[in-house]
């Protein structure tokens, strides 16, 4: 039988469950029964369970019930209607008084209520790991809704309900057969007999009611869990992250209403972002317009530099300081790390041959002076860590790990990560591509450079990083090479 709805194993442990519990409570514990053999009374059970549980298996395993997740009116219905049989062979062969026999229909239909209910929250837990599944979760409501706090109230109400009716109609039940019964009230054993009775009452609705909960609990607790789990990812940056939504009731809603706050949200954060990188791309464009870099080499560098992080994010060292979100960080801010150059003059920018000492003096203030431009920025339309991390690398590209570079002459790990980082990709791309001043170097002279630079100019790990991944990099630079000008052309 293919129906995931259904637990045969489950359903005929719970059948067997509720025969033996109305099987020892007729041969046993009931004092107006002590007439019959257990045996016969324990014989009746066996075949109206018996007989309950095949036609609940072979017949109603595909019920429509099922699919709805109304599986405890299922089995409150078929108890209630296998119970009135039971009841009637009670009353034409025992001559059961009728109050008697609404005893048995309502014990039953109370078992089958129980039954059910344990069967349908299993069934909720089972279908919550199956769609805690990301492929099976989904994110809209379906079906008829059904509220939570309405159903706990409900099922809180029945306990009480049925607990009052049964002791109502034992106490009634009782006490007519100890009026029957003198001789019980005289030798004490009546009294035994109706404790004995209250308690076994009490025992077997309380322990349904601890296992109902228990479930219940359960699958409040795992739908919760989920939902914060997925929050907590939002709170972490993964705005594609959305809330399961497992059932149609108030926590369903409420799943539906963050989902659509979050999707939002990010339609907002992917506006800001769009404007962010247009105004990256119009800064760039701006420095390269005044100098004889390329966009080229912009692609270049900042994809260098991720990189370059990727890689050391690996180790425990960098990890904390290295996540994905400011890899991502360092990816789009790396553009800018030259927009100082804009206030360089064109007499030193553009300058064919080698700078005079004042003229390298005057191009060395382009760190601050474009660190200075993000701060103005960052004063003016307040502070985010993304102008945070440009302003950085603008102002320490430039510096050297043994504190001989500009502007400020800082040294090791006084110097960001951004800067050291954005070090070695700036020198690496300017050594393997053409200038006015210079040809293009090979990849293995660039190499052969940077590793003299190690521990003087390059921090020494940055430059071991980039050993490990140097296949990378002459990928990069072989996917973003310069455009060839026509006149070289003809």
């Amino acid at each position: 039988m293919d129906n995931t709805q259904y637990n045969a194993k489950l359903t005929f442990n719970l059948y067997l469950l509720a025969a033996l519990f109305f099987g020892f409570y007729g041969s046993t514990v009931c004092p107006m029964l002590d007439t019959l053999p257990a045996s016969q009374i324990f014989a009746h059970v066996v075949i109206t369970f018996g007989l309950l549980f095949l036609f609940r298996h072979f017949l109603l395993s595909h019920h429509s019930l099922l699919a709805e997740q109304k599986i405890a009116q299922l089995d409150t219905t078929i108890y209630f209607f296998a119970s009135i049989p039971l009841a009637l062979f009670y009353n034409l062969h025992y001559h059961f008084p009728l109050d008697s026999n609404l005893k048995v229909v309502f014990g039953m239909t109370l078992f089958g209520f129980f039954t059910g209910t344990l069967l349908q929250l299993s069934s909720k837990l089972k279908n919550f790991k199956t769609s805690a599944n990301p492929s099976h979760i989904t994110r809209s409501l379906q079906g008829e809704r059904q509220s939570m706090v309405n159903q706990l109230i409900a099922l809180v109400m029945m306990l009480i309900i049925t607990l009052t009716v049964i002791l109502v109609m034992v106490s009634i039940k009782d006490l007519a057969w100890l009026e029957m019964n003198p001789d019980r009230i005289a030798d004490g054993s009546g009294s035994i007999s109706i404790i004995k009775e209250f308690i076994y009452i009490s025992a077997v609705l309380s322990g349904y009611a601890i296992s109902i909960m228990y479930l219940w609990r359960k699958l409040m607790k795992n739908v919760l869990q989920e939902h914060e789990h997925a929050l907590v990812q939002v709170t972490q940056g993964d705005i594609q992250q959305r809330l399961p939504v497992y059932s149609h009731d108030e926590l369903g809603s409420m799943a539906v209403l963050t989902n659509e706050m979050i999707a939002s949200l990010q339609s907002t954060q992917d506006e800001l972002q769009t404007t962010r990188d247009v105004a990256i791309v119009s800064l760039s464009a701006l420095a390269e317009s005044r100098d004889n870099e390329t966009g080229a080499h912009i692609l270049r560098t900042q994809e260098y530099v991720k990189a370059l992080a990727e890689h050391l994010s690996q180790f425990d060292r960098y990890r904390s300081l290295l996540t994905p979100q400011y890899i991502e960080l360092l990816h789009k801010s790396a553009p800018l790390h030259d927009i100082g150059k804009v206030g360089v003059p064109d007499n030193v920018l553009l300058k064919p041959g080698k700078l005079t000492k004042e003229e390298f003096e005057t191009m060395k203030q382009h760190p601050q002076i474009g660190a200075d431009a993000l701060a103005t920025a960052e004063r003016q339309l307040g502070s985010s860590s993304f102008l945070r991390v440009a302003k950085e690398i603008s102002l320490t590209h430039h510096e050297k790990w043994d504190g001989s570079g500009y502007p400020n002459q800082l040294s090791g790990e006084s110097i960001p990560l951004s800067g050291r980082l954005m070090a070695l990709a700036d020198v690496y791309d300017a050594l393997i591509t053409k200038r006015v001043y210079k040809p293009a170097f090979s990849h293995e002279k660039a190499r052969s450079i940077i590793l003299e630079g190690s521990g003087s100019h390059f921090d020494p790990q940055v430059v071991n990083a980039f050993l490990a991944i140097e296949t990378s990099f002459i990928d990069i630079a072989a996917r973003h090479q310069d455009e060839v000008p026509q006149e070289e052309i003809a």
